[in-house]
């Protein structure tokens, strides 16, 4: 029997009572389809997926592509992004680490993506965990006269600027990569194209410029907005455990993941990433 099951009193429903692996009923899949919606993560426990089970049920939430990392494609479904420290024939079969700040996934892309669905195969014992956060309560706690002042502003994203701050251990961008990699705009207040709610929407650690502003004055704004988004009451981090699922809203919710030792443990995830909004035939 279904149970959504609140996670925190500000993020995240729990399903229990559903194997992913088994039929789905319509009645029970919009259940959990409006728990998504309103609560910005789901997750599902002790799961046993295939790749192709984990396409399937992505599907069902939307339609899948991939912008990222083709070389750390899963080889029989590149729709999954392998996110591993493991090696085969000495060659890294995925990404070892990424997104260990604050950050709305592909916030660089004209068009971020609705969601991603990340599933636990093997974890280690300690570490690797991921943060989870709630921009639309952020939103909402936010004083008034910060909301007024923000409103229509919007946010410069730089993927070059934030190499440094997100991989300082890489190189510098090329100069292919710089001209490749243009600066895009978003809203600072984002409105959710299914609820209409409204989700503050300003990335992690990097500095980003307010579009219009002198850096003088952008720079103690967008600060604020981003430490006050992170304040524990919005947060929630998940330890994850074999068979995790966790399907986040990515137009209300930024993530961040932690180290773990890489050397001494292993750890494979694979990941789905949702480009759009489910058709009426996906939805049934």
């Amino acid at each position: 029997m279904l149970e959504l099951i609140p996670i925190t009193d500000s993020i995240g429903t729990e399903v229990r009572g559903i194997d992913v692996t088994a039929d789905i009923s319509d009645s029970d899949f919009e259940r959990i389809y409006q728990a998504w919606l309103d609560s910005t993560i789901l997750l599902f426990r002790g799961q046993s997926m295939t790749p192709a089970r984990h396409v399937e049920l992505t599907r069902r939430f939307g339609e899948i592509y991939t912008y990222t990392r083709s070389n750390f494609s899963y080889e029989e479904h590149p729709e999954i992004l392998i996110l591993s420290n493991q090696k085969e024939k000495g060659k890294p079969i995925g990404s070892a680490y990424s997104g260990r700040v604050w950050h709305s996934d592909g916030h660089f892309l004209t068009d971020p993506p609705v969601g991603s669905m990340l599933y636990a195969r093997e974890v280690p014992p300690v570490g690797g965990n991921t943060w989870y956060g709630n921009m639309y309560a952020a939103y909402d706690a936010l004083p008034e006269r910060v909301k007024e002042r923000i409103a229509d502003l919007k946010v410069i994203i730089s993927r070059v600027q934030s190499r440094p701050y997100n991989y300082p251990d890489r190189p510098a961008p090329t100069a292919e990569e710089r001209a490749e990699w243009v600066d895009v705009s978003h809203p600072v207040v984002r409105v959710h194209e299914e609820t209409g709610r409204k989700a503050l929407m300003v990335g992690g650690n990097v500095p980003w410029r307010i579009e219009g502003m002198s850096e003088q004055e952008s720079l103690p704004l967008i600060t604020f907005l981003q430490e006050f988004a992170v304040q524990p009451q919005f947060v929630y981090c998940h330890k994850w455990q074999p068979g995790d699922i966790v399907l986040w809203d990515n137009r209300c919710a930024m993530h961040r993941a932690t180290y773990y030792d890489h050397i001494a443990h292993t750890r494979v995830m694979h990941r789905t990433t949702i480009a759009g909004r489910r058709s009426l035939a996906a939805a049934v």
